[in-house]
């Protein structure tokens, strides 16, 4: 059943743009519930873009379907059908392709079911390393491009498409399931997809500005689906507030003269202060739950620099403490001796941060901290010489002009 169709080029142009916003909006749901039958990441993306070419010449003979999305995955999965019919060394069971066969009728847009869920567990699997979790997961659940990808992480798009192609073939060759892990397994994997999500929003909060895709943007779109698709998690509630509560601040992120800003010098008129009473109300509600997480306690420690007589470095101090037995690593030692010093617990801090060196040697913002720390000291050979690592290691413009008025104060 279909819908009257207009004429000639009118009919072609609504057709392509139907077809975009489908592509665009739909995109993850109809590859995650082709790639939960097909167990084949690849397949289901092939078909589906098969399926997307025939719709620009079916749609504009016959008009728009009723559910242009049941029709996408109804073709989809006769491709998919032919295909392993012509692959005799196809893995899927006769079975699969039976189940395949029978279901056969274009759906309509509320019957799909939404594995995406699945997907992002697939996509984020421990088994796979961290930057092809996050480069997988923003081309098959928010479907952007290689080349947008590439551009995030300041690759070439090769190369992203190689990292692209071993994820997908080692998801094939491990046998990784698109599924919900069983409940001893939740914990686990779902902090490597939380950490995820939050690389993905932490590349783009740091992004230049005429960057094509807002990552902020797409990584709060993934979270919140995590968060409608499992709901009342308290680990999920404290990602979300955290995001809320760090996002909340972005546009004073860059000062009038273009260098970066931390929390206690930013220009509050520019928070956004919708984000802050949404990400401190899911805060709370996550804590009423009595089980305390990372995530969680990053979120406290994101409002504790929004408090409103300045950070709260004591109480930042404390929750550094409490997150240390979550996460013992070296990062998390260094952001606490950075809280200890600015608590006015600089000797202790000073010990802390230069105890890590060895750990560190290559992180720039140990080389920023430590200049930082030597700075509030007094030792302005030792902070002038951090500066300049830092600054020469910097992630970006923005983050290096911060660095360099630091270094030009000690002058002063």
């Amino acid at each position: 059943m279909t819908k009257t169709a207009p004429c000639s080029s009118a009919r072609t142009i609504a057709v392509a743009k139907e077809l975009e916003r489908v592509m665009r909006l739909d995109r993850g749901r109809l590859i995650a519930t082709l790639a939960a039958g097909l167990r084949d990441l690849s397949l289901a993306e092939e078909v589906l873009q098969e399926a997307a070419i025939s719709a620009l010449g079916h749609w504009g003979r016959a008009g728009l379907p009723t559910s242009p999305q049941g029709w996408l995955l109804q073709v989809a999965r006769r491709k998919a059908i032919d295909r392993l019919r012509r692959d005799k060394r196809s893995k899927l069971h006769a079975e699969t392709l039976a189940i395949l066969a029978a279901d056969d009728v274009a759906p309509a847009d509320d019957d799909i079911p939404d594995h995406r869920l699945r997907l992002i567990f697939a996509c984020c699997h421990p088994a796979l390393e961290t930057k092809s979790r996050v480069a997988l997961t923003l081309r098959t659940v928010c479907g952007l491009t290689t080349p947008e990808i590439a551009r995030a992480f300041l690759d070439n798009s090769t190369t992203m498409g190689q990292r692209l192609s071993r994820a997908k073939a080692k998801i094939a060759a491990a046998g990784i399931a698109f599924s919900v892990p069983e409940p001893e397994f939740w914990d686990a994997r779902l902090d490597a997809v939380l950490t995820s999500v939050y690389l993905i929003f932490t590349t783009g909060y740091i992004a230049a500005p005429d960057e094509p895709r807002d990552l902020c943007h797409e990584a709060e779109y993934l979270m919140r689906l995590i968060d409608q698709l499992r709901p009342d998690d308290p680990e999920i509630e404290g990602a979300l507030a955290m995001m809320l509560l760090i996002g909340a601040r972005r546009a004073a992120r860059i000062g009038p003269d273009g260098a970066s800003l931390p929390p206690a010098e930013q220009n509050r008129s520019l928070w956004d202060n919708a984000r802050i009473a949404e990400g401190r109300a899911i805060l709370a509600r996550a804590v009423e739950r009595r089980k305390a997480g990372p995530f969680q306690i990053k979120a406290a420690i994101a409002d504790c620099q929004m408090a409103d007589t300045g950070p709260d470095w004591p109480q930042i101090a404390a929750l550094y403490g409490a997150l240390w037995t979550h996460e013992p690593t070296p990062v998390v030692a260094l952001n606490h001796g950075v809280a200890l010093a600015e608590a006015g617990e600089l000797k202790t801090a000073l010990a802390l941060v230069e105890s890590l060196e060895s750990q560190l040697p290559n992180y720039q913002p140990w080389h920023a901290a430590s200049a930082a720390l030597h700075a509030m000291s007094g030792d302005h050979k030792k902070a002038a010489a951090a500066y300049r690592q830092a600054i020469a290691t910097a992630p970006g413009e923005a983050e290096a002009l911060f660095l360099k008025k630091r270094l030009a104060k000690l002058a002063h």
